[in-house]
């Protein structure tokens, strides 16, 4: 594996659209090797963050720098560095598999040979070797994704930007996918990963952003992140419970918070919860019945509530 370097950077970047103001003074550094997972409620600056990155919106402020080259006064050279995946598939569904690779590769201005050797080796990647003389219009999603991913990488590029990689597809095929974007890494090339799957980003991001309001609210490893957020567990009550009522029944202390209450759910970020669990029943009686309850270190779901106060697809 090359070693670590940095190959996407944000300094002081700002976006405004008229008197709104889509990113603040965002800083971001994404190195070599890493797969970096961005998350954010809809309308938080993510789709900017990338469009910038690939240069197709400039900044208001702030300067950009791909693959060591400043995407303002170095465009094509910082748009050959980047391999996008889109949440739409970019593909001709009446082609065969070959026939979209090859004329993506001459796209990036690779000769027969050398084209030949990188199908080759990218429909063994995306695990798509005999398929080559397949319409793409008759391959499942789950193919046709990793086709989408395959014809990203055809130029080597040294940025892999994917969003929403995995999205409509089995868990079998999200596995699938999640390994090609584990081998991408380790063969060098820098990943910003956004999904709306928490559980990809757990399993595959070293480290995680979190943006809102196009502000970068915590950065960080999982562990970086719950540590941030105060080290404490989860509560999760299940049942059927009046919201308002929830917001008075519990006795928590300045650095707890109710972080979901709903007809059907309560979730508590509390410390010491095993020990107060006693307490936490009787007071959840105030609000309604509780049929289940369950404890948890804070998953990336919850740590996301509490920083941004909503839930990812809101």
């Amino acid at each position: 594996m090359q070693s670590a370097r940095s190959v996407i950077e944000l300094k002081n970047v700002r976006k405004t659209f008229g008197s709104i103001e889509a990113l603040a003074n965002l800083n971001l550094s994404i190195n070599s090797g890493e797969i970096y997972g961005l998350l954010g409620p809809n309308g938080a600056g993510k789709s900017t963050t990338v469009n910038i990155i690939c240069g197709l919106l400039a900044p208001t402020a702030g300067s950009v720098t791909v693959a060591g080259f400043n995407v303002e006064t170095h465009p094509l050279e910082a748009k050959q560095a980047i391999g996008a995946v889109p949440q739409e598939l970019a593909l001709y569904s009446e082609l065969t598999v070959r026939q979209n690779l090859a004329f993506f590769g001459r796209l990036y201005g690779l000769h027969r040979s050398e084209l030949e050797a990188r199908i080759k080796r990218l429909l063994v990647m995306v695990r798509l070797e005999g398929r080559d003389r397949s319409i793409v219009g008759t391959l499942s999603g789950g193919m046709q994704r990793r086709l989408n991913i395959a014809a990203a990488l055809l130029h080597k590029p040294a940025i892999v930007l994917m969003d929403e990689a995995t999205v409509g597809l089995d868990p079998q095929n999200r596995a699938n996918i999640l390994e090609i974007v584990q081998s991408v890494a380790a063969g060098g090339a820098a990943v910003l990963y956004s999904t709306h799957y928490m559980d990809e980003v757990e399993q595959i991001c070293g480290r995680i952003g979190i943006i809102d309001h196009g502000k970068l609210l915590v950065e960080g490893t999982l562990t970086d992140l719950r540590q941030q957020a105060g080290g404490k567990e989860v509560v999760t009550l299940r049942g059927s419970f009046d919201p308002v009522k929830a917001a008075a029944a519990f006795t928590l202390r300045p650095t707890e918070a109710i972080i979901k209450s709903s007809l059907e759910e309560i979730v508590l970020n509390l410390q010491g919860a095993e020990g107060r669990l006693t307490q936490l029943l009787s007071e959840a009686a105030r609000a309604g019945d509780v049929r289940e309850v369950s404890m948890n270190r804070q998953s990336l779901e919850s740590l996301f509530i509490q920083l941004t106060g909503r839930d990812l697809r809101s």
